[in-house]
């Protein structure tokens, strides 16, 4: 029996504000490249980035790594968006429009399914929780995107020392929920990370692929949207 359901931040509860294809365009205007920014691409782009940056993150944390290995990193991850819109620029480049992004004032904001699927959850007496990759701790991150009052608890990477797909991680989360591997659902965007971890420690898992990038994975149910997750939940 399922007793608690686990959530990623970026990509599944939450997503950028500006969306990411505003951020990509502005920034790349200051190139010259705007005009070659898509929405389609940047779709493609960020599926191939976000990726890089699971394999990456799984390889050796970012956290832990230099500056400068880390403005190569972000300027090899800022190729892979703009190559989805078949733009060619180098890693260097890559980093000059990266920091052009970083400049510009943006936020994280929940998607439009989340609060009401979450409201649904809770009246089932699920638990529900944040396990997410990011190096704030769960109560800044679950205040800054306005969703404390509808998640029990939230842990992160830079609380726990460890990223997905870590065993510690959600082992960490197992803890705070007080529940057992096999009594827990984890619902995330990325297969490598979210999904291969969850699946790694015994709990069961359920892919939301909203952009549709993952159309061939088949080791756990494949969702779209957030209010598909409790049909998957009722069938056992």
């Amino acid at each position: 029996m399922i007793k608690a359901v686990l959530f990623d931040m970026y990509g599944t509860l939450a997503g950028f504000s500006p969306s990411r294809y505003e951020l990509q365009k502005r920034a790349c205007e200051k190139f010259g490249l705007g005009d070659r920014v898509t929405p389609e691409g940047i779709v493609k782009g960020y599926a191939r980035a976000d990726a890089f940056m699971s394999n990456e993150n799984a390889r050796r944390p970012l956290r832990l790594r230099s500056g400068e290995e880390r403005s190569r990193f972000f300027g090899e991850y800022e190729r892979l968006v703009l190559e989805g819109c078949g733009i060619t620029v180098t890693p260097e480049r890559g980093w000059e429009i990266f920091e052009e992004i970083r400049k510009a004032p943006y936020g994280m904001k929940p998607f439009d399914d989340v609060v009401p699927a979450l409201i649904r959850l809770r009246k089932r007496g699920l638990t529900l929780g944040l396990i997410s990759n990011m190096n704030e701790d769960g109560k800044t991150l679950t205040d800054d995107l306005g969703l404390t009052g509808y998640l029990d608890f939230a842990v992160t990477s830079g609380e726990v020392g460890a990223e997905k797909p870590s065993p510690l991680i959600f082992q960490a989360a197992l803890r705070k929920a007080s529940v057992e591997a096999a009594e827990t659902v984890v619902v995330g965007d990325q297969p490598s990370t979210d999904i291969e971890g969850a699946l790694a420690v015994g709990m069961s898992a359920v892919l939301l692929d909203r952009d549709g990038n993952h159309p061939w994975y088949d080791r756990c149910p494949r969702i779209i949207v957030l209010d598909q997750l409790e049909a998957i939940l009722d069938a056992g």
